[in-house]
């Protein structure tokens, strides 16, 4: 069975946050690794503040080959890096181990992962990895939150998950509702009816994998 650990490393242990350096407050949010040509791609959220500083910084790092804008919402900016990840780093043994990276945030100090192994075992492995090369992980939680087959994001698509997200950051969700459901939909350019099917398809998604595993199985 598959199982999920929350860890934090320091900035200069993860090769992302040697790339994706950033100043103090400034974060920096990997959504989402990608698998494009060949390479996982990561796609990084950062505030529209720092975007000047971010964008000289990750360009001057000699394993990016281009990093580009992919969208601006409200005060934050999507980038695409395209990269050369290391063959001996922390992210080349995640993906060895076929992990899924299923999130990160990073300041200038430290890094704080969410990862996904394949089983208990993978997991072994990646620790004995971290302790023989000496990195300083803080392991701060580790659970078994889905079914076996439920997938990196418990079984969501990457619409439905990208359309939960936006709901919940942009207050959808909130008392009063900060946004409209037709304000939610003309965020992804579709019809209020189709961003609300998205919403029922995902939450549902969430409870069949998460919440009502012990009843299924």
């Amino acid at each position: 069975m598959s199982v999920i650990v929350e860890l934090v490393v320091p900035s200069d242990a993860f090769e992302l946050g040697q790339i994706l350096r950033v100043e103090e407050p400034t974060q920096v949010t990997v959504e989402t690794m990608v698998p494009l040509g060949g390479r996982p791609t990561p796609f990084v959220r950062v505030r529209n503040d720092a975007r000047g500083s971010f964008e000289r910084s990750v360009r001057e790092h000699a394993s990016v080959n281009e990093v580009q804008l992919v969208n601006i919402h409200d005060d934050e900016s999507l980038y695409a890096l395209n990269w050369e990840p290391s063959e001996s780093s922390l992210l080349a043994m995640v993906l060895e181990l076929d992990a899924v990276l299923l999130g990160a945030t990073g300041t200038a100090d430290t890094w704080g992962l969410e990862i996904r192994f394949p089983s208990h075992d993978a997991l072994s492995e990646f620790q004995q990895y971290y302790v023989g090369a000496n990195i300083d992980v803080s392991v701060e939680r580790i659970y078994n939150p889905t079914k076996p087959d439920a997938g990196p994001w418990y079984g969501l698509t990457a619409t439905q998950r990208e359309t939960l997200m936006r709901a919940v950051e942009a207050g959808y969700y909130s008392l009063p509702r900060q946004l409209s459901t037709q304000d939610l939909a003309d965020t992804f350019d579709v019809s209020d009816q189709a961003v609300t099917e998205r919403l029922r398809r995902g939450i549902e998604t969430l409870v069949m994998n998460t919440l009502l595993v012990d009843e299924q199985s």
